[in-house]
């Protein structure tokens, strides 16, 4: 079985032209999980597909991450078959800001009769949860505000940190089963998000040489980070994951 990490979308919130960080985990060359939702990474999610994403994590509640919500509330609402069917897992924190954002418009129709979340399946989750037979936990970072943002692991696969200052401590502990770390890093940094200095500066090299990044501005700090011998996601780049690791119920 095949396992791989589909990015629609590398860049920050200005990088228009690179789309929004948004990804899809594959098993076998079929969508498994798509974590985040912006509009521009819904739409090459969308082109590549030719379909919605078949389950969501949602890591925070930017828009750049959650404002394709409105578009896929219309694809799922109006397809009678799916309706209500799209998991949708959520943070428990993160939910109510979730539906501030992007569920709470009033009379999600103008005609009445439904409510935004009918669209979906909407899971509240924990530290963990359970996805098509797999455990996947969940991790708070460190992003704009204490427990708004929350990182993503698939054991012995794929560590998503969503957007975050540096972690050294917390992947100590949520990526010490040889994942692939996909990292959110700018050529420079701010109060909110990674620079490049700020993970050379606190991740042991044995780490970053473990991660990807994305969510950077332009094309030309990707290009920058590569020739700093960093390995750096691009917009549509397949990346091919290791199968995860079974984990014990719990």
């Amino acid at each position: 079985m095949a396992w791989s990490l589909r990015f629609h979308g590398v860049g920050n919130a200005s990088a228009v032209e690179l789309g929004s960080s948004m990804a899809t985990i594959e098993r076998d060359g079929a969508p498994w999980l798509t974590i985040d939702c912006g509009s521009e990474g819904l739409t090459a999610c969308l082109a590549h597909y030719g379909e919605p994403p078949r389950a969501l994590f949602v890591t925070h509640t930017h828009l750049d991450h959650v404002s394709g919500f409105e578009r896929l509330f219309v694809s799922e609402y109006f397809d009678t078959v799916r309706r209500g069917r799209m998991p949708v897992y959520v943070p428990a924190t993160v939910l109510p800001l979730l539906h501030q954002r992007v569920g709470d418009y009033p009379n999600a129709l103008a005609e009445g009769g439904a409510n935004f979340w009918d669209a979906f399946h909407l899971i509240p989750v924990g530290d963990a949860f359970w996805h098509d037979g797999l455990r996947l936990e969940t991790f708070a970072v460190r992003h704009h505000w204490p427990r708004t943002a929350y990182g993503l692991r698939l054991r012995g696969s794929l560590v998503w940190t969503g957007d975050t200052r540096p972690i050294a401590e917390l992947l100590k502990v949520y990526a010490d089963a040889g994942e692939t770390i996909a990292h959110d890093c700018g050529l420079h940094g701010n109060p909110s998000h990674s620079g490049l200095d700020d993970l050379e500066r606190e991740y042991p090299p044995e780490l970053l040489a473990r991660c990807v990044l994305y969510h950077y501005a332009r094309a030309a700090d990707g290009e920058i980070m590569r020739a700093r011998g960093c390995r750096v996601a691009a917009q549509g780049e397949v990346l091919a994951l290791a199968e995860p690791a079974r984990a014990p119920a719990g």
